[in-house]
């Protein structure tokens, strides 16, 4: 398998990471590292011999983390920062509609499952409403707000 990154590359986690159960001393979903946090790549492994693992060492938070490939950019590679990320419940700030049909009303409860940061109209999400069900939209982030 070919790696992106090589020992000693800075690199930037694009999501949160919690704790899956494997890091020590701290709860089973606990947050380590904060997405946008830059680290440097110590070492490279394998997970079932098709994900590749970056060994990330985190100074600002002195923690050595496992990350795949996907959670990563280069430090050097844009960035745009978002408001919610992948898993978070949020509440539609407006009425959602297509088409003259409301579908979505204010204050409907949503799930993000999937963060688009590279769009013309800035950041906008894929999220899944609970009065929608099995018909996710494309929502731009000021049509959210949090839970």
């Amino acid at each position: 398998m070919q790696t992106q990154f090589d020992l000693g590359d800075a690199v930037r986690v694009t999501r949160n990471v919690r704790n899956d159960g494997t890091y020590p001393g701290e709860e089973t979903g606990a947050l380590l590292i904060r997405r946008g946090s830059v680290g440097h790549v110590v070492d490279v492994g394998t997970f079932l011999q098709d994900q590749i693992i970056y060994s990330v060492h985190f100074l600002d938070v002195g923690r050595l983390v496992g990350c795949r490939e996907e959670e990563l950019l280069g430090a050097d590679e844009p960035w745009v920062p978002s408001a919610y990320e992948f898993r978070q419940k949020v509440r539609a700030a407006k009425t959602l509609a297509a088409k003259g049909e409301t579908l979505v009303a204010v204050g409907s409860i949503g799930e993000i499952l999937k963060v688009l940061r590279d769009g013309p109209a800035g950041v906008a999400y894929h999220v899944h409403f609970d009065c929608l069900p099995g018909r996710p939209l494309l929502v731009s982030e000021g049509a959210l707000m949090a839970l």
